[in-house]
């Protein structure tokens, strides 16, 4: 009987705490704005911002993965209009599965640990059970054998990474629980955690429990991760900033794959000055992403950009002249009652819900129910007015 694979071979799973110094600052840095960032903004509004960040996400998180589905494509699909072409019907079902699993993360379906292997299970098991059938297998390159890939399985037979060949499928489950182990929240505390983001998002890739997603659910686990510590929220997203440096990304990924250096590169079998290097880069991705969108949502600022399309809009006759006071009501507030209508914008009560109903049509403000209060929507055609290079220009 062949001798199992050591756990040794993912060591170290945390850079040593005497070389974590720039890290922990950059640590403390990413809360401290984090927490700025929430207290920004209302938390009525942030509903709305979280649907357009989760489908930022997907857009960066596609893109990574080289599905360029762009971010109309997206918007359609999430009001079940489907392209006719199959394979643009189902990269748009596949946005949507991502959108809806990071949707059910943010609204705390998910009750356990989220360092854990039941966890990764689940988002891969709730990602792939919405993909149409076709996107469910793979070809084994080698043999040319059908792989079907079981949404929440692990893999039961060996894969290749580019250069990097992954733990063997027995070995999956040990590696996996070692992993839930070594980045346990409860065990290293909350600093180290932070820190354990990164180094963790790194181990997971390369242990590759899946066939395939590993990309995806690991995105979507540090996503969770960062929620669960209190600094990741619906208002930014990660998953941009990776994209935005994708080769980087996926290089010092790559890098972080390779056998320690030298006797002075650590202690474990893989390179700790790789790791290092990795952790600093994801962690100065998230500060970065965090900044752009507290810069992007600074109300002062939203509400000019706002202004400039309203009035714009006004001149060509597609909107009343009452329409800002209700937008910068909802902006301020967080949301309003329809009621207050003519209040806010000192027209008859008539005229005032005429307003308000074309507002509402253009999707400029969205409510739950059809007499319920309303806040702010954020239809694709307004992002790159009001949102300027939260997508690129595509």
């Amino acid at each position: 009987m062949a001798e199992a694979e050591s756990l040794n071979l993912m060591e170290p799973l945390l850079p040593q705490e005497s070389k974590c110094g720039e890290l922990n600052d950059m640590a403390l840095d990413l809360v401290a704005k984090s927490e700025k960032l929430s207290g920004q903004i209302n938390p009525v509004l942030q509903k709305s911002l979280g649907d357009l960040v989760r489908s930022m996400n997907c857009y960066y998180s596609n893109f990574i993965e080289g599905h360029n589905t762009l971010p109309r494509d997206i918007d359609r699909a999430l009001k079940n209009n489907y392209d006719a072409d199959p394979k643009k019907r189902n990269l748009q079902l596949e946005s949507r599965a991502h959108i809806e699993v990071q949707q059910m993360i943010d609204a705390g379906a998910w009750v356990g640990e989220v360092v854990s292997d039941d966890f990764i299970k689940w988002v891969h098991k709730e990602f792939c059970a919405r993909l149409p059938e076709e996107m469910l297998w793979l070809e084994n390159p080698n043999t040319k054998e059908k792989i079907r890939i079981i949404p929440g399985a692990y893999r039961d037979g060996e894969v290749e990474v580019g250069r990097h060949v992954p733990v063997l499928a027995e070995s999956v489950d040990r590696f996996m629980k070692r992993f839930a182990e070594a980045y346990n929240v409860k065990r290293i505390g909350r600093l180290k955690s932070i820190i354990g983001v990164a180094a963790s998002h790194h181990r997971l890739l390369w242990i590759h429990p899946f066939y395939d997603g590993n990309g995806r659910v690991t995105r979507l686990f540090s996503h969770a991760l960062l929620q669960s510590l209190g600094i990741g929220n619906s208002l930014w997203s990660v998953s941009r900033g990776l994209a935005r440096q994708k080769d980087r990304y996926k290089g010092l990924l790559m890098q972080s794959d390779l056998p320690r250096r030298n006797d002075l590169d650590g202690r474990g079998t893989l390179s700790e000055e790789a790791l290092i290097e990795f952790c600093r880069f994801f962690l100065e991705i998230c500060i970065d992403q965090v900044e752009y969108m507290a810069s992007l949502l600074e109300p002062k600022e939203l509400l000019n950009r706002m202004s400039i399309y309203i009035e714009e809009e006004i001149r060509a006759e597609r909107l009343h002249k009452g329409s800002m006071p209700l937008l910068k009501e909802a902006l301020i507030f967080g949301e309003f009652e329809r009621g207050r209508a003519s209040e806010i914008t000192g027209y008859q009560s008539r005229q005032a819900s005429s307003v308000l109903s074309q507002l509402v049509s253009a999707g400029l403000l969205v409510s739950d129910t059809p007499r319920g209060a309303v806040r702010l929507g954020f239809p694709i055609d307004v992002i790159e007015r009001w949102f300027p290079k939260l997508y690129p220009q595509v």
